[in-house]
């Protein structure tokens, strides 16, 4: 049970949305975009976030687009997991989302509710870092189109009030080879050890990871070194571990050694495989 009381309001435009945050907010309501809720609900109900006003945007049009148009996948921020996999528009997107959760959960969850949520593995932001997507952000002024390495440092950032309308790939990224390669420490369904998405990109291997520290990354050092030789050696491997930009996690769920043993194999197999894949 959630144990305080908050008005509900479920704007039809951007432009309504993110006045009435600034509305809500100029009389200190606390007030909180709201797509699937499942992080928002979860929270409150451990009394670890509060809102005295919520903005429901699932009935916002940029919002719920799903559409491949002008040589460009567009994606909202309030389309569910369930959906972007069952329509598998961008197979690797499809694959990495049916790894997060569960199928209940999954129906819940929104894109943009996973790129912005607290939670540390966000793994849906991996395919659309390794395809160079760029993401919509609205705010008073209007929207912004930013690249996905640009706006997503750690986590994504959002100056106050903004909101994430949707995301867009180009349609070059969606056909490429790829991998999607996911460790557990027990179920299928589980938070990551590690994650690794990856995409061969006329010969450069692309990639991204999560559960390894505590936010998901792409490193371009680390691609430039695994991509410098044409057969991939243990050497290579190792430098670029030692390449990672911060602490590897050491947690209950597996020892930074651990995860660095487990790396080193899942990125062997990951460049022999996509390499493989595309001189079939």
């Amino acid at each position: 049970m959630i144990s305080f009381d908050f008005e509900y309001y479920r704007p039809d435009t951007l432009d309504e949305a993110v006045n009435l945050y600034k509305q809500l907010d100029s009389h200190s309501k606390k007030p909180l975009y709201y797509g699937g809720g499942t992080e928002i609900i979860s929270m409150a109900r451990m009394n670890n976030v509060y809102t005295e006003a919520i903005i429901d945007i699932k009935e916002i049009p940029e919002c719920n687009k799903c559409e491949s148009k002008n040589n460009e996948l567009t994606i909202g921020s309030a389309v569910t997991l369930t959906k972007i996999a069952e329509l598998n528009f961008f197979p690797l997107l499809s694959q990495t989302v049916e790894r997060i959760a569960d199928h209940t959960i999954q129906d819940k969850i929104t894109l943009g509710g996973n790129l912005a949520g607290t939670i540390i593995y966000r793994e849906a932001v991996l395919p659309l870092m390794v395809s160079n997507a760029h993401i919509s952000i609205a705010n008073t002024e209007g929207v912004r189109k930013v690249p996905i390495m640009e706006a997503f440092d750690k986590r994504i950032k959002l100056n106050h009030g903004e909101l994430i309308v949707n995301v867009s790939i180009d349609n070059h990224y969606l056909t490429l080879p790829f991998l999607h390669v996911k460790r557990t420490k027990n179920e299928k369904i589980d938070y990551p050890l590690i994650t690794i998405v990856a995409l061969n990109n006329d010969g450069y291997i692309q990639l991204g990871l999560s559960g390894l520290c505590e936010y998901p990354f792409r490193s371009t050092k680390l691609e430039k070194i695994l991509n410098k030789d044409s057969k991939i050696k243990d050497t290579t491997i190792t430098e670029a571990i030692n390449s990672i930009p911060d602490e590897i996690l050491n947690d209950i769920g597996g020892s930074s050694e651990y995860r660095k043993f487990m790396l080193h194999t899942m990125i062997r197999e990951t460049i022999e495989n996509l390499r493989g894949a595309a001189n079939v």
